[in-house]
Parts: structure tokens; C-alpha cells; sequence
């Protein structure tokens, strides 16, 4: 438990969302009242009421869940919280109409905070507004704190760890590959995504943003060598595979090139990166493959395009605060290996990192990387040479949090890749 005057440890921000309400369960399984002075918060009293109810009546250790009552639109209430508060951990999205004004508040009190982000154009928003302001106020602010984009980033963050401790130096090049993933998706994530569409249509600076594969890099850094997501069907060129392109590389490369920048360029200023979806070899393969692009290229045009983006909001996709099913849930599971290839006196080398679990990635495998990422930030377990800033998992947290995963059921570990 912090030995600060502030009155709250952690505040799970959206406890009566599926994520939040997620997070909030691993939290009080994982550790104790003497661990950790948690409180829930959101601005429905009845909703967070009965979370607290349900929660308490299942542990044996948790009598009582503090509330913390607020808006996501009142800043006074937000300021309030943040003051009495060492880290706020918020699933309340889409960040783009409720985020800002928490990040701010957090900012003003010299306040830790985590999300679950996966926009692109807030995330840019909030580095150029808010980056300096919280480097002087020692607020880590650290985005995309589950799914998008801790396998990712913590996971490139490994293979270069484990490529300059055996090989004397970095990978110039990783390929981060979603070998499986299973899970569902909720109302509240395609919400999101909804929101990341519409203001691609009507802004052509989020268009410029979402463009540029450097977009999170520091001002001034924010081009390079890479040219972007795999658009098309692939045979990968470091394995004997086919590769699709991955929903989630417009949020996860830029954020391992911001984590590469942030961190000084230990990996190099050619250093590439690229994710995708493994699908497999020979005909079938290439034939998933090319299914795979084709029906993320309908989709992305379904949602470019506001009457059909429209009609799937409202006829297709559940609500937000709708998740899914338990059965989904308990058969979930991930996995993401990073493969690095480098270049020493000897010759190349390959590296492979591997984080995965056998937990729905979007939900409870999610709810333990936002929670650990939480609990790191609040005992400064952490190896990261930053006190403050708009951060990301690999450069706030750092290889802690691999250590942090695998103590709760993940599998988070480089080694000398195989084939």
C-alpha cells in the first residue's frame, strides 16, 4: 500500500464496463486490502454499488470497494480524483470523446494513469499536447495497456533485450507475428473503432496521422524507413509461412517505434517493424491469407464509408458495455512471437520473443496486462529511465512487466529462435 497521503492506490476508472469490471475482479483475486488500496470509480452510483456488492460477497478478503464517483465530462470531478489518487487505470472509451479531459486532470495532480487505447489520432493528440507537461509534473501517462499493445511492444522489448545480452547488439529488423488469437469483441472496442473511422472521414489531419507510420514519434523524429502495414497476402520472408495483414499493426507498430524513440534509438534509426496475422503454408495458406486481407479490406470500407459505418453501429455490432460471453471468455486465448533478426561479427542471428496466455486477449487476458501494468506503475516496479511523459509499455514499465505476466499464468520469455 502507498505510503503517500493520497487516499486511493489504484482507481479502476469504468468499473461497471466489461473491462473495467474485469480489471477490477483480477485485482482484488490477485492482492489483498493490505496489498493495495483500490477503489472503483465511473458516475452511476447504483451500477458501481452493486460491482462493489458482487465483488465483496465473492472474497474472503475484500469487505469493502471504496467508490469514487465522477464524470467523464465534469473536469472538477476528474481533478478530484486524480489528486487523491497515485494511479488511475481507465477502460472508459472511446478515448477520443472521453479521454482527454481524465489525462489532463492527471497531468495538473502529477498523477499515473494507464488505459487501453488503441486510437491512433488521440494518442498523437495527446503526446503533442500533453508529453512536456507531463515530463515536468513526473506523471507517467501510458497508453495501450492491453492487447494494444503490450504483446507488441513488451514483446519486440524482449527480443532486443535477449539479442544484445547474447548477440552483442540489436535486431535491425522485427516481425511481430498473431500466431492465434481467439476471443470476443465488445460493444465499447467497436465503439472505438467506429470513432477512429469517423474522424478519419471528416479530418484529413487524422488522415495524415494514420498515414504515417511514425505518427507517435517525438515531434521532429516522425519518418523513417518503414513503410507501413502489410496491406496484401505475404509469404513471410523469415519463416515458411503465408502472413495476412493484423487489425491491430496501425496502433502496435507506431507504438514500438515510439517506444524505440522514446528510449533513445537502442535499437537503431533503421530499425524496422511490421505486424501480421500468420495463416498458415502452401495453398491453403496463401488462400486464408488472401480471405483474411480481403475481409479486413470490406470492413475497413464498411466503416470509411458513414451510411454503412451507420448501419453496422446500429443493426450489427453489440452496445457498448456489452461484452462477451463467459464461454468466449474461459476459451480464449493469444499468441504473439516477435521475431528479430540481427546482424554481428559472426553473422545473422534470429531471435524469437513470445507473449501469450490462455486467456481471452481482449478481455480477461487484457484485464491482468492493464492490472499489472497498474500495480508496476504504483510500486515503481519498473526499468525505465522516464519519471514522466506520455509513455509506452516498454519504456515506462520495461521488462518488469514480463516477470509481473508470467507470475499471473503468461508466458512472456526470448530465446534463440528455432527455424
Amino acid at each position: 500500500m502507498s505510503e503517500t497521503d493520497r487516499v486511493h492506490d489504484i482507481v479502476v476508472w469504468g468499473a461497471t464496463g466489461v473491462a473495467g469490471r474485469l480489471v477490477t475482479e483480477f485485482l482484488t483475486e490477485q492482492y489483498t486490502p493490505e496489498d493495495l488500496a483500490l477503489a472503483i470509480g465511473g458516475r452511476n452510483q447504483a451500477k458501481l454499488d452493486g460491482v462493489a456488492a458482487d465483488l465483496t460477497a465473492d472474497s474472503d478478503e475484500w469487505d469493502d470497494l471504496p467508490i469514487v464517483l465522477g464524470d467523464a465530462t465534469d473536469p472538477e470531478s476528474l481533478r478530484d480524483l486524480a489528486a487523491n489518487t497515485e494511479v488511475v487505470c481507465t477502460t472508459v472509451g472511446p478515448y477520443t470523446k472521453y479521454g482527454t479531459p481524465l489525462v489532463d486532470a492527471c497531468v495538473e495532480h502529477g498523477t499515473d494513469y494507464c488505459d487501453l487505447t488503441g486510437e491512433v489520432n488521440w494518442a498523437r493528440e495527446i503526446v503533442d499536447e500533453y508529453h512536456d507537461a507531463a515530463v515536468d509534473a513526473e506523471a507517467r501517462i501510458v497508453h495501450s495497456c492491453g492487447y494494444d499493445s503490450v504483446p507488441a511492444d513488451l514483446g519486440t522489448l524482449l527480443a532486443q533485450t535477449f539479442a544484445i545480452e547474447e548477440f552483442g547488439g540489436p535486431c535491425h529488423e522485427a516481425r511481430i507475428y498473431v500466431e492465434r488469437a481467439s476471443g470476443g469483441v465488445s460493444g465499447g472496442t467497436l465503439a472505438s473503432a467506429a470513432e477512429l473511422f469517423a474522424a478519419a472521414s471528416e479530418d484529413p489531419e487524422v488522415r495524415k496521422v494514420l498515414g504515417n507510420p511514425y505518427s507517435l514519434a517525438p515531434p521532429g523524429e516522425r519518418e523513417g524507413v518503414d513503410p507501413g502495414e502489410q496491406r496484401l497476402p505475404r509469404k513471410d520472408p523469415l519463416r515458411s509461412s503465408w502472413t495476412a495483414p493484423s487489425p491491430m499493426a496501425a496502433i502496435n507498430e507506431r507504438v514500438v517505434r515510439r517506444s524505440n524513440a522514446l528510449l533513445d534509438y537502442p535499437w537503431g534509426r533503421e530499425f524496422r517493424c511490421s505486424e501480421v496475422t500468420v495463416t498458415g503454408d502452401g495453398l491453403g495458406g496463401a488462400a486464408t491469407a488472401g480471405l483474411v486481407a480481403g475481409g479486413l479490406g470490406l470492413f475497413t470500407l464498411g466503416m470509411s464509408l458513414e451510411p454503412t459505418r451507420n448501419l453496422l453501429r446500429k443493426y450489427v455490432f453489440p452496445d457498448p458495455g456489452e461484452g462477451p460471453s463467459e464461454e468466449q471468455m474461459e476459451t480464449g486465448h493469444f499468441r504473439i512471437r516477435t521475431r528479430g533478426r540481427g546482424v554481428n561479427e559472426d553473422g545473422p542471428f534470429t531471435v524469437d520473443a513470445v507473449v501469450g496466455a490462455d486467456y481471452d486477449p481482449g478481455y480477461t487476458g487484457t484485464a491482468r496486462m492493464l492490472g499489472e501494468s497498474a500495480m508496476a506503475l504504483l510500486e515503481d516496479d519498473t526499468d525505465s529511465p522516464f519519471d514522466g511523459g506520455v509513455l509506452t509499455p516498454a519504456s515506462a514499465i520495461g521488462t518488469p512487466l514480463a516477470d509481473r505476466l508470467e507470475a499471473v499464468g503468461f508466458t512472456a520469455s526470448a530465446s534463440v529462435a528455432e527455424d
